[in-house]
């Protein structure tokens, strides 16, 4: 008795597991071979495997994100300080300003892995998933061109869901924007001039009984709010289906992009608490003609407000401060330390550093200086920025601390339970550090 792995002709990508058992005493001798369909077995052994991919390829993703925002940082912090010294004429000045525009555009891909690892900040609203595609309506119709007809369809009583909106547009911006590439794309292999597509956006609803009937384990049975963006480029690859979530994988030609646009998606939508999936659309003889993206997200179970598209995040509040302060700036990468010190000091700042935690703590404990407020970064060998923060409060417990990290605020505030905490992202330039600066110092003296 035993069970063997064999492939059959027609798949020869998945084997079956045939069964061999010997029966006795029923008459002659004999085998029983048995057959089992474990395809769905298979489905859900490659869900898994392909989330715990995702899970160690965002870690990753945002662990080498964190980096080139320390670099980053540096870059586009020495670019403005030379701004300074040069005049828009001078010879060095459109030079100068040519590497911070690239660095700021390094910067972008850097945010876009952040979201793909899941420690971007968000700001989500209660918002009504019709009212976020009229929004981007216009926008798409634009970006489609002539040739494909843009439509929208939206199911009735759709129940509200809590998500960023300007995040939700990136999301159907990006797969509205693949879609046509791979519409254009299939059209170009085809050899048709004259050719013309479809793009469809759709909402529907979605209960819990439903979500059981679908069988899906990694999607908890509950009601949700579905987006579904259709298009008739052809379809998607058997082979490529488990991995155009990854970041930098691309299908399209070398230089015309990032690989980023989808693992973009799959980050917004995951930090929101849904669940995207991509499949293929069927024509009449079984072949695919295009392919169809469905994100799924809970629907809110809370009080909705009166205008649930009012609630827009807080602008930063103006600030002339000019009446300088001490600080103490607490950074463990040298470059970052020093392009920060500068800016500081050039605004007016007396300015301390320390190079990690625990001299930062001395620093602090030692009382020969009193700092109107700690600058530190979050990540750093030995005693991390968190537990520093910490012992500085049980010696200091009113002076203010401002954060700069590479990580998510949201996340931040998550992980450290410390009051009169401010937060700055990294990277940033000079004239942003010195205004998050200004507008702590004045807050504390109001």
């Amino acid at each position: 008795s035993g069970d063997m792995a064999v492939r059959l002709a027609n798949d020869k990508e998945e084997p079956v597991s045939i069964g061999l058992a010997g029966v006795r005493g029923l008459g002659d001798a004999a085998v029983l071979l048995s057959i089992s369909d474990s395809s769905e077995e298979k489905r859900l052994r490659r869900q898994v495997a392909q989330a715990t991919k995702m899970q160690a390829v965002g870690q990753l993703a945002g662990g080498v994100a964190h980096d080139f925002d320390n670099v980053l940082t540096a870059i586009i912090g020495y670019c403005d300080l030379m701004l300074l010294r040069h005049t828009p004429g001078d010879s060095d000045y459109d030079d100068i300003q040519q590497i911070r525009a690239n660095s700021n555009r390094a910067a972008s891909l850097t945010r876009q892995l952040l979201a793909f690892s899941r420690q971007q900040t968000l700001r989500p609203v209660v918002l009504q998933l019709p009212d976020v595609v009229s929004e981007v309506s216009q926008l798409l119709k634009r970006l489609m061109g002539e040739k494909i007809e843009f439509s929208v369809r939206h199911d009735r009583e759709l129940g509200s869901v809590r998500a960023d909106p300007q995040q939700l547009e990136q999301v159907i911006i990006n797969l509205a924007v693949n879609a046509r590439d791979a519409m254009q794309a299939n059209a170009h292999e085809r050899g048709k001039q004259d050719w013309k597509g479809r793009l469809t956006l759709a909402t529907r609803r979605v209960s819990a009984r439903d979500v059981r009937k679908m069988g899906i384990d990694i999607m908890p049975a509950d009601d949700y709010t579905v987006l579904i963006v259709q298009d008739t480029g052809g379809g998607i690859p058997e082979e490529h289906l488990n991995k155009i979530f990854e970041p930098f994988f691309t299908t399209k030609e070398q230089g015309k992009g990032t690989g980023l646009g989808l693992s973009t998606v799959y980050g917004i939508v995951k930090q929101s608490n849904g669940f995207i999936f991509a499949d293929n659309v069927q024509g009449p003889d079984g072949a695919p003609i295009g392919a169809r993206f469905t994100m799924y997200l809970p629907v809110h179970k809370g009080e909705m407000p009166a205008d649930m598209r009012t609630e827009e995040p807080e602008e930063p509040k103006a600030t002339e401060w000019s009446a300088g302060g001490k600080l103490l700036l607490v950074e463990d990468e040298d470059m970052v330390r020093a392009v920060a010190e500068r800016a500081l000091v050039r605004a007016g700042y007396t300015v301390t550093t320390a190079t990690d935690g625990e001299e930062g703590l001395a620093e602090v404990a030692n009382g020969s200086t009193e700092f109107d407020l700690i600058v530190s970064d979050v990540v750093m060998p030995v005693m991390d920025g968190p537990a520093m923060a910490r012992a500085i409060r049980r010696v200091k417990p009113d002076i203010p601390i401002l954060f700069m990290s590479g990580y998510a605020e949201e996340q931040l505030r998550n992980d450290i339970d410390i009051d009169n905490m401010h937060f700055i992202p990294k990277p940033f330039s000079v004239q942003q550090i010195n205004s998050k600066v200004a507008e702590v110092l004045s807050g504390q003296r109001d």
